[in-house]
This record gives C-alpha cells, sequence and structure tokens, in this order.
C-alpha cells in the first residue's frame, strides 16, 4: 500500500558532466534510495514513503522542485545529496524558497573504492566527498537548519538516522496542522499550565481554542443509551471490568455515562477536525464525571491531552503520538510523589485518571472510585501498571520570550511494592543520572510538573523534531552534571536569542 506522506529525495549535479554521465548519476542515485528504503523499518513505511526525484542540474530546476514542495501537503520534507559537484550558488534560490524540513545526506553510490581498477572516469563520476561540502557550506552561510547524515547507503546506521528525522517530519506536519480544543479554562493561579497561545501558533503551526465545557455537556446529552450500552460491551470484551459496572451490576449507570463522554468527546472533536483536548476538574460545567476512562482510550487512538487545561502538554502529546512507531507507548503524565529509598531512588507517576493504556501490554482494569476533587460523581477510569523500558519524560514550557522543550532520560521500573489502594493508572521509574540530579537540573531549567512519556519516540526524533521547530531543546541523562547544565542554560538562553538556526 502506497503511503499518502512522502519525503523526496533529491540529487544534485551539474550539466558540465554530459548526457552518459548523468544518465548514471540518475541510475546510481535510484540505486542509492533502493538501499536505503530496503533498511527502513516497515512501521515507518506505513506512515512515509522516501520518494526519488529526477537529478537536479539547474538553478531552475531546482527552484521548482523546492517550490512544488513547500506547497505539497502530503510532502513532509526533502533529502538532499550531492552525487558529483553541484555549484552551491544554483541552490539558493531553490534554498530560500524551500519551507519544509530537510535532511542532507552525505553519501557515495559505492561503499568501498575500487582500488586497483580506479581511474579518472570514476572520480569524475563520485564527487560527493566535496560535491556536499560545496552544498553544505551554503546551507551553513544561508543558517537553514537541517540534520546531515554520513555514511554508506546500505548501512543500518544510515536507514535509522534517516528513520529519525523522517518520524520528526511526521510530527512536526501534525503541530503544524493540529487543531486542539480546550474545555474550559486553566486551572485556577498555575503558572506553567498556561501560557502564550498566539506565539505558540506562530511557533509551532498550532491552533488553540476555547470551548465552554457545556459544549462537551451538551454533547453528552444527546447521546442514546444504546449507543452507550454498545459502547460499554466493547469494554467488557477488551478490559477487565469490575462487576459493580458491568451490565446488571450495581453501578453500570457510570459505566454508561463514562461511555456517553467518550462518544460524545469523539463526535465533537471529530466535528472541529481536532487532534488534542484539554479539561479541567475546577471547570465541569454540567459534567456528572470529570472525564477518565473517555481520555485514556481517545490518547490510545493518537489523540493528545493535557489536564487542568494544560495545552502545551496535550499538544506536545498529540506530536509525540504522531511520531510513535507502531506498538509504542506514549502518554500524558505527572511526576507525583518520590520514593527516597530504600534501594534506588524513584518517582511515582500518575494523574488524578488520565494515563494512556499504551504504555502497558497487560489488559487494563476499569474501576470507579472516588475522585476526592471537583465535587462530581465518581468518575470510572482504567487502572494499571507501566511495564519496564527504557523511556524518556519531555515537557513543553513557556520561557516567556520562547518556548523551552526539556527532555529527561528515564528506566520505567516495576514499584518496590503493590499499591492495591492507589486506584489509577501509574508509571515508576529511576531518572537519569540520579533522581536528586535530575530533578534539580529538571527545576532549573523552569520544565512543569506536567509531561509526556514515551517507550518509544527516540532521543534523536526528539531532537530532530526541536531543530525543525527551531525550538530550544534541554536534555538531562546519564552525563548530566550539574554545574555543566547550568552553564548549559545560560549559553543556551543566549543562543536562542541570537539563534543561528545550524
Amino acid at each position: 500500500m502506497t503511503s499518502t506522506k512522502t519525503i523526496w529525495f533529491l540529487t544534485g549535479s551539474q550539466s558540465l558532466y554530459g548526457e552518459e554521465t548523468l544518465i548514471q548519476v540518475a541510475e546510481q542515485s535510484q540505486a542509492v534510495l533502493a538501499e536505503i528504503n530496503a533498511n527502513i523499518a516497515a512501521t515507518l513505511k506505513q506512515q512515509v514513503e522516501i520518494i526519488w526525484k529526477p537529478v537536479l542540474k539547474t538553478p531552475d530546476a531546482i527552484k521548482r522542485v523546492m517550490l512544488d514542495a513547500s506547497a505539497d501537503d502530503d510532502c513532509l520534507g526533502v533529502i538532499t545529496w550531492m552525487h558529483t559537484f553541484s555549484p552551491a550558488k544554483m541552490w539558493i534560490a531553490g534554498l530560500d524558497a524551500l519551507q519544509k524540513p530537510l535532511l542532507h545526506l552525505h553519501t557515495q553510490a559505492n561503499q568501498s573504492l575500487p582500488w586497483s581498477t580506479i581511474d579518472m572516469d570514476f572520480m569524475n563520476l563520485n564527487q560527493a566527498a566535496h560535491g556536499d561540502r560545496e552544498f553544505a557550506h551554503i546551507v551553513s552561510r544561508m543558517a537553514i537548519a537541517r540534520k546531515i547524515v554520513v555514511g554508506a547507503p546500505g548501512s543500518q546506521h544510515v536507514a535509522d538516522r534517516i528513520s529519525a528525522w523522517a518520524y520528526a517530519t511526521v510530527g512536526w506536519n501534525t503541530s503544524q496542522n493540529l487543531k486542539l480544543v480546550r474545555f474550559g479554562d486553566n486551572m485556577r493561579f498555575v503558572a506553567v499550565t498556561d501560557g502564550d497561545k498566539v506565539s505558540a501558533q506562530m511557533t509551532f503551526g498550532m491552533s488553540i481554542e476555547a470551548y465552554g465545557v457545556n459544549t462537551l455537556a451538551d454533547a453528552v446529552e444527546k447521546v442514546s443509551i444504546d449507543d452507550a450500552e454498545a459502547l460499554c460491551e466493547i469494554y467488557e470484551r477488551d478490559y477487565e471490568v469490575v462487576a459493580e459496572l458491568k451490565k446488571g451490576g450495581a453501578r453500570h449507570d457510570s459505566l454508561v455515562y463514562g461511555a456517553k463522554i467518550e462518544i460524545a468527546l469523539r463526535n465533537v472533536l471529530e466535528s472541529l477536525g481536532a487532534k488534542a483536548f484539554t479539561s479541567d476538574f475546577e471547570d465541569l460545567g454540567a459534567l456528572r464525571q470529570l472525564p477518565g476512562l473517555a481520555v485514556q482510550r481517545l490518547m490510545a487512538d493518537g489523540y493528545g491531552f493535557g489536564g487542568e487545561g494544560d495545552w502545551k502538554t496535550s499538544a506536545l502529546g498529540a506530536i509525540m503520538k504522531s511520531m510513535t512507531p507502531a506498538g509504542g507507548g506514549t502518554s500524558f503524565m505527572e511526576d507525583y510523589t518520590y520514593h527516597f529509598g530504600p534501594g534506588p531512588a524513584k518517582i511515582l507517576g500518575a494523574h488524578m485518571l488520565e494515563v494512556c493504556p499504551t504504555i502497558t501490554k497487560n489488559k487494563p482494569r476499569i474501576e470507579i472510585h472516588p475522585l476526592g476533587i471537583g465535587g462530581k460523581e465518581d468518575p470510572v477510569r482504567m487502572v494499571f501498571t507501566a511495564d519496564s523500558a527504557d523511556a524518556r519524560v519531555v515537557c513543553l514550557v513557556d520561557m516567556g520570550d520562547r518556548f523551552r522543550m526539556i527532555q529527561t532520560e528515564i528506566t520505567v521500573v516495576e514499584p518496590t511494592e503493590d499499591l492495591p489502594k492507589l486506584p489509577v493508572a501509574r508509571a515508576v521509574w529511576e531518572p537519569k543520572p540520579s533522581l536528586e540530579a535530575s530533578a534539580e537540573a529538571w527545576m532549573l531549567a523552569g520544565g512543569s510538573h506536567h509531561t509526556v512519556l514515551t517507550n518509544s519516540v527516540s532521543a534523536e526524533t526528539l531532537e530532530d523534531f526541536a531543530r525543525i521547530a527551531r525550538v530550544e531543546l534541554v536534555v538531562i541523562d546519564e552525563k548530566t552534571e550539574l554545574r555543566a547544565f547550568r552553564q548549559q542554560l545560560q549559553w543556551s538562553a543566549a543562543y536562542h536569542r541570537l539563534a543561528e538556526r545550524i
């Protein structure tokens, strides 16, 4: 099946070499792409296809293809490779016109040199070693953000680095077209969940709009009992549902109402073309329950979510969901409480209700319990513990003059003991390099308590996305040393005020 989204593979040359050589350039360029595509993961190929375009030999052709790529809604980005020497002044107008992410591939058609037969004909044909340097010079001089990948075309290393960037282009396309619905406003007096929505649209392309919570409550009232009961049957099929919530159980009506919320949420979001949303326990209007189960199931289907009106985390969640390989897990999360010992220090992450079931392979259990805040009926929710995995948590914060992404590397682990009285979905993790250093660095960087946890979106993809979006990325990992980290933040602040986009 052909993917609907594409990345264009552009090969640079010039007419100087003659028709026979240019035919070889085209043939070898297609062979290079075939080698790369052979190593691209099938999960990525389900979303994106890297397609070959004719060899570029003139300034007019280069500008035309860049304009076409920028205008094509299905084109996520372009990969450039200078097979021969392609004078970089030919690329200026085209690069200036390009409005899509750029990856510069530095490779050659042959992995090894034919030492015993190499001659000047071979040398004239295989000039990427200096052709790509000429191209890279003009891209740097024009201060255009790009990724550079170096290596043999058939290597898994090259395919993996291109794949990481390709996922980032998917995320950027999501960001550029994202519509986010805020049901109600932010939790009162909270700083980090607020921010400049106009600046967010200017930076990321996303549209963040408010709708009264009764827009959702009215939609809930329109859902029929039959439709809600049909969804409850799906719940019983796909999850472990406690007896009191099953059909005929004493509290089945609460599950039916939770199903109505899910159906209504989907209807409203689909009618608005939105892939992200927020809610706030302080602003529930006529809703009888805080949405819990419905939010968890929508996140599992790729929607972004933020609690307490946190639109930045919701948007980041939708973006990272779109960058998550099939079968991977990405969820809204919150740093909740600590275990300083005995044993390795850990963070218990959870939220009131809304953690995505993609971060576990086990069958969640649907339960009902009092919430204690919000003043509404007891809400239904999935309860589970996240699977052990290497992972990372990421947040997006508004620093006033710019946005900053903060990422910390973690290992999700089994809880030290069972949690029989904690009726919410949760994850337990050990941050790197340690809880103490990670938390101090996170707070120095101004990180939020709400995050997105992913066991599948790679650190490289997140770095590529930040570069495409031209936003600051701060990384906390096993190499973090706090004195150097403070200096990094100082230098980063200066850089992002004067940023040359390399």
